[in-house]
């Protein structure tokens, strides 16, 4: 997360190392600008991510009042990714940012590095 040009919060996924799937990146960055920035600093705030943000992050981010969110891949592009590797459906829906969170400023997909994040995503193992 950058702020005023200056990085702030940086984080990565936790499901895997934790089996908790609620630690994801998104969902931390909100937590952590709470306690860390005032409002005006969350809201001056942008949030870059390889993946468009869940329908928890998203609201996340909306309720904390963080503002712009960059990001490289959509949620439809690496569900679509996802399964044609096999993988297990999601047990929430891939609903962009916009449908969750719809005054929140949002960017992306970024068409130059979207295939830098899906040779990410193949690298993944399927969950089953």
């Amino acid at each position: 997360m950058l702020v005023d040009g200056v990085e702030r919060f940086a984080d990565r996924n936790r499901e895997a190392t934790t089996g908790d799937a609620t630690r994801h990146p998104e969902f931390e960055i909100a937590r952590w600008s709470v306690t860390h920035l005032t409002p005006d600093e969350r809201a001056a705030a942008t949030v870059y991510t390889s993946g468009e943000h869940c329908p928890m992050c998203a609201a996340a981010h909306a309720w904390v009042g963080l503002g712009r969110i960059v990001y490289v891949a959509s949620a439809k592009q690496i569900t679509v990714w996802r399964a044609g590797l096999g993988g297990t459906p999601s047990p929430v829906a891939a609903l962009p940012i916009s449908a969750v969170a719809p005054y929140l400023a949002v960017e992306g997909p970024v068409e130059g590095l979207v295939d830098e994040v899906r040779v990410l995503i193949e690298r993944q193992r399927p969950s089953r």
